[in-house]
């Protein structure tokens, strides 16, 4: 039977520009001091080195370091980490969202929409496929930051998935688009929503102020957290979800059309 409760972890955290020993050592440190049981611990994107067009100085293989301390937590804390790194693959470079357990085995997502209002396009490559992961009998859906301005990519067709995440670096000079979009995906696609960004200012002198979230199936906010780093566990209901989802049966009415990336 699948279980009736999950916990998720936000960590919404200030970030040292491109320096990656200090951010793993200061996640590290927040993922322990944790007191609910970790299940799913979800970090920002490019949480080790905050929102960096430099993909060929800062971007490790799979059997880099950075996906190497991913496991390493997964396992001391016998839990499921997820995050966006800067990732060399074939030879290209992907912000490529990892889903890590804590045997050590992996999944991840490659952001599919590039943020080309940074030039994030000229340095990265897109992804083609979306990512539904298995925990506890539920499905949950990866997606990153930019991702969320496309609805139609992270449609919820039938009942493909439970749980919404995006992991972000979004400004704050546009976090009422963060805010919206993110309960707008709850209501839409009937399902959970987990949104973390990051705070303070970045090495291009941008601000972030969070604003971390989640929503559930028809939009009601759960929680929500501005300004300041913060770490916290929300417990989502299986059994509020499927009685929602029965109640208003709104997924059945939606549209149907083939996705090609």
């Amino acid at each position: 039977m699948p279980s009736e409760k999950l916990n998720i972890s936000l960590l919404q955290t200030h970030m040292k520009w491109e320096d990656k020993e200090a951010n793993l050592a200061h996640y590290e440190q927040l993922i322990a001091g944790i007191q609910e049981k970790k299940e799913v611990v979800v970090l920002p994107e490019m949480f080790s080195t905050g929102f960096s067009m430099a993909a060929e100085k800062l971007a490790e293989t799979m059997d880099g370091a950075s996906v190497s301390w991913m496991k390493a937590i997964a396992a001391k804390h016998n839990c499921i980490l997820t995050g966006s790194l800067i990732i060399a693959a074939d030879g290209k470079y992907y912000n490529r969202m990892l889903w890590v357990l804590p045997n050590g085995e992996t999944g991840h997502y490659d952001k599919r929409h590039l943020f080309g209002y940074a030039d994030e396009n000229k340095h990265y490559s897109p992804g083609d496929k979306r990512l539904i992961a298995q925990v506890k009998g539920w499905r949950i859906c990866l997606m990153v930051c930019y991702d969320l301005r496309f609805p139609v990519w992270a449609r919820n067709q039938g009942e493909e998935y439970d749980v919404l995440i995006y992991a972000a670096n979004w400004p704050d000079r546009r976090i009422l688009a963060w805010k919206t979009l993110l309960q707008a995906r709850a209501i839409e696609n009937m399902s959970y929503v987990v949104g973390v960004n990051r705070v303070g200012v970045d090495g291009n002198d941008i601000s972030y102020s969070g604003y971390s979230s989640v929503f559930g199936p028809l939009g009601e906010t759960i929680w929500q957290q501005a300004d300041v780093e913060a770490v916290h566990t929300v417990t989502l209901d299986k059994e509020h979800l499927q009685h929602t989802r029965s109640h208003f049966p709104f997924l059945n009415d939606a549209d149907k059309f083939l996705l090609i990336p």
